[in-house]
């Protein structure tokens, strides 16, 4: 068995989130920034990219296995399918990336961010936010809402495995199914917060957001920070201990 090249697995996680949330808030400015070209798109449209932006960050990120997101190493740390080492340095990668991949959306989208009037707009490029604040409903929420994800993440580990006799081989496409669930998350679950479902990539952005010259940027809303940080990793936890009963697969 090859050794696990640390280095190289830091750079999969950071590369991999980075253009996860370059992708992902882009969306979002596209659709909320004023002047662009895809403003006015909706909420589908800020579905649909977010769901892209994680197939491209899977397959971006293949070495590390593609964790992406703090939530679901939790997950993979508490099934014991990560060493703590991994967890931590792909935590780390993981924050790394999302503050550069968030800085390189202000970039390309400058100017809108300029002339956007509406401080909660720039700020909602980075990071969530509740349509009704509630901080424990809203915690709720992103709890179920990473339950989902995490459990299917493991439900998509045992797909392809001879010895529960499911059929597999996707190759590239593997990372289709993760990214639909994305997508499916935020059309039926994203109304209330906005589906976060992923503590960097909720919390490196609005790093970015507070770090950055953004005109009229406003608060980056710290207040409320915890809750997609709090609420998917007890989501990601839940998942990782049901995840083997419910699927059938407990020893």
């Amino acid at each position: 068995m090859q050794e696990l090249n640390l280095g190289l697995y830091f750079l999969s996680e950071a590369v991999g989130t980075g253009l996860l949330v370059l992708l992902g808030c882009g969306v979002v400015a596209n659709v909320i920034l004023a002047k662009t070209k895809g403003n006015g798109g909706g909420t589908l449209m800020i579905n649909w990219g977010w769901g892209l932006a994680v197939f491209i960050g899977v397959l971006a990120s293949a070495y590390s296995g593609a964790i992406l997101n703090p939530a679901v190493g939790f997950g993979l740390l508490i099934a014991g399918k990560i060493t703590a080492t991994q967890f931590f340095i792909a935590t780390a990668a993981e924050m790394l990336g999302a503050i550069i991949g968030a800085i390189l959306c202000w970039v390309a989208y400058r100017q809108h961010f300029d002339e956007e009037p509406d401080a909660a707009n720039k700020l909602g490029v980075f990071s969530t936010g509740p349509a009704i604040r509630s901080y424990g409903w809203n915690f709720l929420t992103e709890v179920i809402g990473t339950f989902v994800l995490v459990f299917a993440v493991f439900a998509f580990a045992d797909y392809g495995d001879i010895n529960i006799g499911v059929p597999g081989g996707l190759g590239p496409l593997a990372a289709l199914p993760v990214a639909l669930v994305v997508v499916g998350i935020g059309a039926s679950l994203g109304g209330p917060t906005g589906y976060a479902i992923n503590p960097a990539r909720d919390l490196g952005p609005r790093i970015a957001h507070a770090i950055l010259p953004i005109k009229g940027k406003g608060a980056s809303d710290w207040s409320y920070a915890w809750v997609p940080v709090a609420g998917p990793l007890v989501g990601g936890a839940i998942a990782a201990f049901a995840a083997p009963a419910l699927l059938g697969l407990a020893a």
